[in-house]
């Protein structure tokens, strides 16, 4: 992840993903109206000089799954290194039966004909458009009857400039959705016209800084020039920032700009006699200082050779794919010192910040049951820069000063050797008789008698105990497991586990116990299920692992018995949060604009990055489970499907989500007066505060309560198509793609009081 250079194509999703030299081509001047691609054709459009390509491309990283992409077409180029420059929609993907069409309307739509919904949409249908074109530049165009341009891919760009092709102020570029960080990390130009890399929406890492006079930043932009030049221009053209690339000066057949999936933006040049792409220019020199560079699997640093790369010097796990640290003590803990080492949090990326000393700063994370490591910067500034998720990274390098601190368990001792076994006390003297004693005999004999019974017993009762237990352990140890990993429980063991139904968590959901007396939380499907269905399901979401969606370790299906046997989440559900009083001022308001972000992530990738589209189907409060951190997990997706008369689609979800965000920031239960009584309130003008949850002790960000409130609403549209994608969502949440006011939601009640513009659009992924 961290080898500079040609990272280009080490990439998962540019490196052999693309399997073109089995396509058909079809090059033309211009794309008729009518005109479609299907991903089962594997048919393309060509540009009429064939150096660029459209058409659909399969990932690797999920075989059934297909985006829609512009590409290099040259013949000078080998197919394997014919990189994708544009994606429709981003990082929107779709099934093997799909298509993508040039509607007579005058709509480029992308459909995918399994869910039977449109996922993507250029929305011109009223801009009079003939025919589309991919022009030589590689930039495909709409025109209308006059041949003019009325829309075009350069001015919705994916990860990638090409030459001659402007980012204006607003505009972003985002790097591919390839791993747990890459989709957080976007370039684009701020309001004062600099160019700037962010890791989410508010780490900065990279800016350009120029100085020359003070142009309007409206009238800035960022290109690539052919002669490999990375510029700001104004509206004259006339450069105010300029990079070089190594070979500008060289002649050079093609080039572009890439933010890559390891967060750092590269111009790249075609080399042809080695036919490869060479990595001319890159913003961040050193790849360390890339924020969450190495994600949560450890620390940058430089091996002998002098690369950065990814280690874990405090890994307490023996699973490569495990986060590098987690700290999960039953007992005390220490702090190990890690000199030249400068740590942050990146889930969320920001920190407590103290002025102290070096060994008061280790005290403090110490003593602090929240804090997981910390950083004194050791610099002069006295800082102590405390983070209390676990979820962090960082660099190491000896020309550091800093130095960091990082809780760890202390293993508890079985046996103190510090303690010694007393003597035995001396017995009294004692008088002895030496006369016999009948009546002592008989009672000695009888006591013994029944102590023998006695001890009998209680060995056979614990041998019975025991040979129980090793039965258990026994049969879980051979317990059948099928291909996805999964346990598959008898009844028998499914009442055991629970002590018969005895502790109930929830609705139809009880807690129980493994023999490894690992806790679980077992799901009792009421309703009948037929089993090959019910099969289907299991296999289906057994093999979908994410940090926020929990984990399914097992099943029962006998008879008329459906069970599901998850991983036990400790704090419970968030309804029993939002339902009491004194336990709702544990959410404050930070954490329910958390819980917001992290389902809707969960939700987008049950949608977007699994093998094949996957809807919750019952997206509530309920099914949301906070961990020992206060993290979220969703549970019970999927299971709308194991009902034949269920249709579940993506909208549903989108609608399920706004109703849970507005429970989140009201505290109020789902109560449809309760919405209209909220959006009447935040639409009209009047103090947006007043709709937040009472029971919240401030905190509340003013300018964050809009972007939610806005967003929860084009959620609940009762019009389906105009609501937004999760994907969408997700980047409103992260403040990476802004949110017009919604229409009302509740038109057939609102409309005498709101008149809502015609045409309203949710926000699109390719939209600033």
């Amino acid at each position: 992840m961290l080898e500079q250079g040609n990272f280009l194509f080490r990439s998962p999703f540019l490196l052999c993903i693309f399997f073109w030299s089995f396509l058909f081509p079809v090059a033309v001047s211009h794309i008729p109206l009518g005109s479609k691609l299907f991903v089962e054709e594997n048919n393309l459009w060509v540009s009429p000089g064939g150096g660029f390509a459209i058409g659909f491309v399969n990932r690797s990283d999920q075989p059934y799954q297909y985006s829609l992409g512009i590409r290099f077409n040259s013949k000078s180029i080998p197919v394997p290194k014919q990189t994708v420059v544009w994606v429709a929609g981003a990082d929107v993907t779709v099934g093997n039966k799909s298509y993508f069409q040039l509607c007579q309307n005058g709509e480029l739509v992308l459909v995918d004909s399994l869910r039977g919904v449109t996922v993507w949409t250029t929305n011109t249908s009223e801009l009079a458009v003939v025919s589309a074109l991919l022009r030589d530049d590689g930039n495909l165009v709409l025109l209308n009857r006059n041949q003019e341009v009325v829309w075009q891919s350069f001015d919705n760009p994916s990860d990638t400039l090409l030459p001659g092709q402007n980012l204006l102020v607003h505009k972003t570029l985002r790097a591919a959705s390839r791993n747990s960080v890459s989709s957080y990390y976007s370039l684009n130009m701020n309001a004062s016209g600099q160019l700037q890399l962010k890791w989410e929406s508010d780490v900065i890492y990279w800016s350009s800084y120029w100085s020359r006079g003070n142009p309007s930043s409206s009238n800035l932009s960022a290109v690539l020039t052919s002669g490999g030049v990375l510029q700001l221009v104004d509206q004259n053209q006339k450069p105010a920032w300029s990079v070089f690339g190594e070979d500008h000066n060289d002649s050079v057949n093609f080039r572009l700009l890439k933010l890559d999936i390891d967060g750092n933006l590269r111009m790249y040049s075609w080399v042809e006699a080695t036919a490869s792409w060479r990595s001319v220019w890159q913003a961040v020199e050193n790849q360390c200082n890339v924020f969450a560079t190495c994600g949560e699997h450890g620390i940058c640093v430089f091996n002998a050779s002098g690369s950065p790369e990814c280690q874990c010097p405090f890994k307490t796990r023996s699973s490569p794919n495990s986060k590098c640290f987690a700290l999960n003590c039953e007992s005390n803990y220490s702090m190990d010192t890690y000199e030249h080492t400068f740590l942050y949090g990146i889930y969320p990326p920001n920190e407590s910040i103290t002025i102290t000393s070096l060994q008061q700063c280790k005290e403090l994370c110490k003593q602090d049951p929240a804090c997981t490591a910390a950083t004194f910067t050791n610099d002069g500034t006295a800082q102590c820069r405390m983070k209390t998720s676990p979820y962090f990274s960082g660099h190491q390098n000896p020309s550091l000063s800093s130095i960091s601190f990082v809780k760890k368990c202390s293993d508890p001792i079985a046996v103190n050797p510090h303690v010694l076994g007393s003597s035995p006390a001396q017995s009294p003297p004692v008088n002895r008789s030496h006369g016999l004693c009948i009546s002592c005999l008989i009672g000695a004999a009888s006591g013994t008698f029944v102590l023998f019974v006695i001890v009998q017993l209680g060995i056979g009762y614990f041998i019975y105990r025991k040979r129980s237990q090793i039965l258990r352990k026994a049969a879980l140890a051979y317990t059948n497991w099928n291909s996805k990993g999964l346990m598959m429980l008898p009844f028998t063991e499914i009442k055991d586990i629970t002590g018969n139904f005895k502790h109930q968590i929830g609705p139809g959901m009880y807690r129980g116990e493994l023999p490894n007396h690992q806790p679980v939380a077992v799901k009792d499907l009421v309703n009948a299920i037929e089993e090959r269905r019910f099969r289907a399901v299991v296999s289906r979401i057994g093999s979908i692992h994410h940090k926020n969606l929990v984990k399914l370790d097992g099943y029962c299906c006998e008879l008329g018995h459906r069970y599901l046997v998850y991983e036990f989440v400790k704090n419970g559900s968030v309804d029993k949060y939002i339902e009491d009083d004194e336990l709702s001022q544990r959410l404050t308001w930070k954490r329910r604009v958390d819980i917001c972000v992290t389902v809707a992530r969960a939700i987008c990738y049950l949608h977007t990055g699994c093998r094949e589209f996957i809807s919750h189907g019952n997206l509530k409060c309920s099914n949301v489970i906070l961990d020992k951190n206060y993290e979220p997990k969703v549970s019970e997706f999927g299971l709308g499907t194991v009902h034949p008369e269920a249709s579940y689609g993506g909208e549903k979800d989108v609608e399920d989500f706004g109703k849970m965000m507005l429970i989140l920031i009201t505290g109020r239960p789902e109560i449809k007066d309760a919405w209209e009584w909220t959006y009447e309130e935040w639409i009209q003008g009047r103090h947006p505060e007043v709709v937040v949850d009472k029971r919240l002790d401030g905190g509340v960000d003013l300018k964050e309560l809009e972007r939610l409130l806005r967003i929860a609403f084009w959620c609940l549209q009762t019009n389906e198509h105009i609501r937004p994608s999760m994907g969408e969502v997700v980047k409103v949440l992260e403040g990476t793609l802004t949110v017009d006011p919604p229409p009302p939601p509740f038109s057939h009640r609102l409309s005498e009081r709101e008149s809502p513009e015609s045409g309203s659009k949710p926000p699109s992924p390719t939209e600033p």
